[in-house]
């Protein structure tokens, strides 16, 4: 869970932890990424993610079950975000079982 290191761009520093919707427990083994980005990061035993991004007005999240067999299983989430104007975001995403 060391995520995509920071270039010397304008960068937001993109964090958070994913937990299940049904029982409020984080979740292992979810890949975040950023639409039409190379940068993710698969969450860690305690749900959280970190990575670094180019920092733009909106950003598009994917949220997507990768270790299905290990975890249950959970459907994929699309997250946008608008308006962004810190150089750091938190989201608390809560994903659904299939």
């Amino acid at each position: 869970c060391y995520g995509t290191p920071q270039d010397y761009g304008l960068d937001v520093h993109v964090k958070g932890q994913v937990k299940s919707k049904t029982s409020g427990l984080p979740i292992k083994g979810i890949k975040v990424s950023v639409a039409h980005n190379l940068q993710y990061d698969i969450t860690c035993e305690d749900g959280t993610f970190s990575f670094y991004s180019e920092f733009r007005d909106s950003l598009s999240f994917h949220f997507q079950d990768i270790d299905s067999t290990q975890n249950s299983q959970y459907a994929d989430k699309d997250t946008l975000l608008t308006g962004i104007a810190d150089s750091e975001l938190f989201l608390d995403i809560l994903m659904e079982e299939k």
